[in-house]
């Protein structure tokens, strides 16, 4: 298909904080400062987790994955992000618009079913430790994670195609950040409701589904940790746990308003500042609540630190 059988507009044009002006180069340099720290944050687990024998299982497998994933996940939107910021009005081709919304959404996918897979192997290994060795092999892992790469990919493959059959006739300005799907439906001026209907099923089964496993998973877990008659090691699982549902709960919870919740519901500031905590809060407490909290990786941290000041 060529789009200029679909399609006056060959670029559009991205507006982020409009409104305001003196304030851009503090919006700027803040998310600057977030994303370094994003990068460093999951680079360091994926380092310890690749060169570290003491990481090898399949906790740390995932956490380093979910660490990948997090900083493709912010690549693909944050460097444009700044340039949106700062010109307050970023030009993208029609093709690189559609690249962005694919990759965002792939990575983005690719993240729900790490969580999912995540919070799966926590349950085994506390609800179920005596099998967790058998059932969590070297063999399930990789299917595990073959599935969440490949289904993430997959998913949002289905969900771009109708794109191209989106026509553009008035405006090709994006009043948002980045490009995503329901923004694009906006400013469309063909009949959108086939394709927002196959957005909401297919966002419904990629977020809702995996959100619920994991609230369950959780849900047994916390009920296993009541029956742990140490105080101490249940006053510390609680915190882990709780600390872990609150990211995820962030993030499946802000996915679900942008994608599931019908668009027409959202504000044009409440949307954008939706997805800056989807986009950059949560690859940011991600690494902090999931690894940098955790006991083997500070206690790995430490010694590499003594070993560079000896």
């Amino acid at each position: 298909m060529q789009k200029e059988n679909h399609t006056t507009v060959s670029e559009f044009l991205l507006v982020g904080f409009n409104n305001l002006h003196e304030f851009r180069i503090l919006v700027f340099i803040s998310l600057l400062s977030i994303y370094i720290a994003i990068l460093i944050g999951n680079l360091i687990i994926i380092v310890l987790v690749v060169f570290n024998i003491r990481l090898h299982s399949p906790m740390y497998f995932f956490l380093g994955n979910l660490s990948f994933s997090e900083i493709l996940f912010t690549t693909v939107i944050v460097p444009k992000m700044f340039c949106v910021i700062l010109t307050e009005k970023g030009a993208i081709s029609f093709d690189n618009c559609i690249i962005q919304m694919y990759m965002f959404g792939s990575f983005a996918s690719v993240e729900c079913f790490l969580l999912t897979v995540m919070s799966y192997d926590r349950y085994l290994a506390i609800c179920n430790p005596m099998r967790y060795s058998v059932i969590m092999n070297t063999r399930v892992c990789m299917n595990l994670i073959t599935f969440s790469w490949i289904g993430g990919f997959m998913a949002i493959f289905i969900l771009i195609i109708p794109v191209f059959k989106l026509l553009f006739c008035d405006s090709n300005v994006i009043d948002h950040l980045f490009c995503d799907l329901p923004h694009l439906f906006k400013i469309s001026c063909s009949d959108t409701f086939v394709a927002e209907t196959m957005v909401f099923f297919f966002s419904s089964s990629i977020v809702l589904f995996p959100f619920i496993f994991v609230l369950g998973t959780y849900t047994c877990i916390i009920l296993t940790i009541v029956r742990i008659p140490s105080t101490v090691s249940r006053s510390k699982a609680f915190a882990t746990c709780s600390s872990h549902v609150a990211v995820v709960s962030t993030y499946y919870g802000t996915l679900i308003m942008m994608y599931v919740v019908p668009s027409k519901n959202h504000s044009l500031i409440a949307s954008k500042l939706l997805s800056l905590l989807y986009t950059v809060v949560t690859p940011l407490l991600n690494p902090i609540i999931y690894s940098l909290r955790n006991h083997d990786i500070k206690v790995i941290l430490r010694m590499l630190l003594l070993k560079m000041y000896e």
